[in-house]
């Protein structure tokens, strides 16, 4: 099994800047694809940014110019830093990764951590 855990969430102004961060542990083989989804109340999970392990980016197109995604594949961690941010922002961040172990994938999740941009 593989674990997830995010850290640096919290309670920010408009316009202001957080840095998320996701470490993998456990029983991982060779993860490709990480990446951090938000969810807000009464709204589906959506795709924030994502990346591959050859440092190929995604983006969703709210966060474009705003935020970028990184990871350090030698300590399994993905980042996010979140410039610019707006009240829409506002949601509960999780982290995800694919992991291969040969032709079996596994999705993980993290258990998430809360964005609040007030206005």
């Amino acid at each position: 099994q593989v674990q997830l855990v995010e850290s640096g969430g919290g309670l920010v102004q408009a316009g202001g800047s957080l840095r998320l961060s996701c470490a993998a542990s456990g029983s991982i083989f060779r993860i490709n694809t990480m990446g951090w989804y938000r969810q807000s109340p009464g709204k589906q999970r959506e795709l924030v940014a994502d990346i591959t392990r050859g440092g190929s980016t995604n983006f969703a197109d709210s966060v474009k110019g705003r935020f970028t995604i990184s990871r350090d594949n030698a300590k399994n961690m993905v980042y996010l830093q979140m410039n610019c941010l707006k009240p829409e922002d506002t949601a509960v961040y999780y982290c995800n990764a694919d992991n291969f172990n040969g032709p079996v994938v596994t999705t993980h999740w993290g258990q998430g951590t809360q964005v609040t941009v007030s206005s």
